[in-house]
């Protein structure tokens, strides 16, 4: 559209200029000046696309008639556009030419076009305005665009090195953690594989042996969740495309599995289900399995072997998941842990939209709430 409205206003400039210097009884009729000025309108239309041709008409139009606006026009886009010392020159040169030609021709028409162009320093004063001016612009305008994309582009780079800076640093970071967690957590779990094992074959009652078994078992399957989570930790790139070492997470449809391994450690779990049981988000359901492991897991460090309950609701907007336990008997000792069980708990819950609630119960029992959006 701005193209248009350039091209509308040489072309009424043009026609002005023309037609007032050659008003006279003797000069071109109007519809020619018309064609004339309407060409130099249409390349000034097209002057996004090429220069050149508004530069034509302005050259010949300025030499013949002494119109000006296209020149003017065309030298703007030739210091916006020219990058070259060369094409510089030869445009400065084809203007002086043309300005020379107007001379020319106004001394061999005389009249009012003598006492324009004849003189010397007329042209001078004319080359200066129609072609020194517009031609710094353009090239003023050029350079600052340079400028400012060469600071986009510097922007632009340091933004991503700072991005591959903080993945490195990450990516480190990362490294650091799967060392430290093979290093400690890793040999750990072993030893206590080891020693179950060990228990198992020496063992003489059958009790014993479930339990060193059971013991075993779970020792095993944490070793290969920890091996999961190193894979994660030491290769994102290769769990984000799908790598197939990494299992699937345990969902609800492995809930019994959980609870009859608190069973068997001497917890009276009761779970129940209340609702239209349905198929829901694998998201929701992984969420909803590792509120009941946390809540589990706390109910062995710190309350021992009491009866708890286990309630999934099947609501038509969420799934509500609730683990209660009595108080704890007698006093026991409490295993050691990190303490963000339950803050990672209410991240995971909070991030599908969910709530999360912990509140001690009356007679010392404690509740593990959770409601996620299904």
């Amino acid at each position: 559209m701005r193209f248009f409205l350039l091209g509308a206003g040489v072309c009424a400039a043009s026609l002005l200029v023309v037609h007032g210097q050659l008003g006279v009884p003797s000069s071109l009729p109007l519809p020619m000046l018309g064609a004339i000025a309407a060409a130099a309108g249409v390349a000034a239309w097209q002057v996004r696309r090429s220069w050149w041709p508004l530069f034509a008409v302005g050259a010949v139009g300025y030499a013949w008639l002494v119109m000006w606006p296209p020149l003017m026009v065309a030298s703007y886009f030739a210091g916006l556009t020219l990058t070259r010392r060369r094409g510089l020159a030869a445009y400065v040169a084809g203007c002086l030419l043309a300005i020379a030609m107007s001379a020319v021709v106004g001394e061999w028409q005389g009249g009012v076009q003598e006492l324009m162009t004849a003189a010397l320093g007329n042209a001078l004063v004319m080359a200066l305005a129609m072609i020194g001016a517009p031609l710094a612009l353009g090239l003023w305008v050029r350079a600052r665009r340079e400028v400012r994309a060469a600071a986009v582009e510097r922007a632009a780079r340091l933004e991503n090195e700072q991005v591959m800076r903080a993945e490195q640093a990450r990516a480190q970071e990362r490294a650091r953690i799967a060392r430290e967690m093979h290093d400690v957590v890793a040999h750990r779990v072993s030893l206590i594989v080891l020693h179950a094992g060990a228990l198992e074959v020496r063992a003489t009652d059958e009790e014993t042996v479930q339990s060193a078994a059971l013991i075993g078992g779970i020792g095993r399957e944490a070793l290969a969740n920890l091996r999961d989570v190193l894979g994660v930790l030491r290769s994102p790139a290769a769990v984000a495309l799908g790598a197939p070492e990494v299992r699937p997470q345990p969902t609800l449809g492995d809930l019994d599995r959980l609870l009859d391994q608190s069973r068997s450690l001497g917890i009276a779990v009761t779970r129940h289900d209340e609702g239209e049981t349905r198929q829901v988000e694998a998201t929701v359901e992984r969420t909803a399995y590792r509120v009941v492991q946390e809540a589990l897991t706390n109910v062995h460090k710190h309350a021992g072997d009491v009866d708890a309950d286990v309630r999934i609701r099947y609501r038509p907007d969420a799934l509500e998941v609730e683990v209660r336990n009595e108080a704890p008997t007698w006093p026991r000792e409490e295993l050691p842990g990190s303490g963000w069980g339950l803050v990672g708990l209410r991240e995971r819950v909070e991030l599908l939209g969910g709530t999360l609630r912990t509140t001690p119960q009356d007679g010392g029992g404690f509740l593990v709430s959770a409601r996620i959006p299904a």
